[in-house]
């Protein structure tokens, strides 16, 4: 198997429990850029919460984020290819979770924005990843105000619900009752709604098409719910050990954990032309 895109999934990923590239890590990706691959981000986070590292990395030009919301050029900033939520959409999410104690936020055009109380006390809602949030997003008090002005411009909405019932509940209710959605979760309370046609499987097909390579060319690596479908998707699949039972059902074979490198590993592996299933 000729192996020529790989696409990395980063948190829980390709990143370490820190949110940092290992240097091991650093190594693998270096030496598989050199022999000609090419690295493709495919995130759920939003384009200006990417960290440096990765949007500084040498060699890294594409990157899939908002789960396939968007594609960007790293090298120039430009959007290649967008996906909005239809203004339908978006006005019923707001309407049949009003009232509930759920934080909301929605991505505008790469940037993270997010009920101010959200922000300030992440750990109301049951995130734990406080810095994170208070880092990336950008706090608005008014929050139903504020999408209703960007009805027409939202890449996607996430919701932070740390009531596993209600999340499922929720996420059975928009499948059924709102068209044009695409649905999926990367975290155990967060619910990730973007349109139809988004996913990553859909991004990184776009960015094979731009390099002119087949399905069979790629490799993707992941964690979580939302990377199954890219997992399934590629020539080869590879779930880390510390993923989602459905994560690792829709991969070819699962590596060691991220805090293991086992992202590192797979991808010396892919350059030793060990890549057999």
């Amino acid at each position: 198997m000729d192996i020529r895109c790989i696409a990395l999934d980063l948190d829980y990923t390709t990143l370490n429990s820190q949110g940092h590239l290992s240097t091991y890590t650093r190594r693998a990706l270096t030496c598989a850029i050199e022999k000609g691959v090419h690295i493709v981000v495919a995130s759920g986070r939003a384009l200006q919460s990417l960290p440096d590292e990765i949007r500084d990395f040498p060699g890294i030009r594409y990157a899939v984020t908002s789960n396939g919301a968007a594609v960007y050029d790293l090298r120039t900033g430009v959007c290649l290819k967008q996906y909005k939520l239809t203004e339908q959409a978006a006005s019923e999410i707001l309407r049949l979770t009003e009232g509930m104690h759920i934080a909301r936020e929605v991505f505008i055009d790469g940037r993270p924005y997010a009920q101010a109380d959200y922000v300030s006390d992440p750990l109301r809602y049951g995130t734990k990843s406080v810095s994170y949030i208070q880092n990336t997003r950008t706090p608005v008090e008014d929050f139903r105000e504020f999408v209703l002005r960007n009805l027409s411009n939202l890449d996607c909405m996430d919701l932070v619900i740390d009531d596993p019932e209600l999340k499922t509940e929720l996420w059975s209710r928009f499948a059924r009752e709102i068209p044009d959605l695409y649905i999926t979760s990367s975290v155990g309370q967060l619910l990730e709604i973007s349109y139809r046609d988004c996913g990553k499987h859909s991004g990184v097909r776009f960015v094979l098409e731009q390099l002119g390579l087949p399905r069979e060319s790629l490799a993707a690596f992941g964690d979580n719910d939302n990377d199954a479908q890219m997992l399934a998707y590629a020539g080869l699949g590879i779930a880390v050990a510390n993923a989602s039972e459905g994560c690792k059902a829709a991969a070819d074979r699962i590596t060691l954990s991220n805090d293991e490198d086992g992202v590192a590993r797979e991808i010396f592996r892919i350059l030793d032309g060990q890549t057999s299933l």
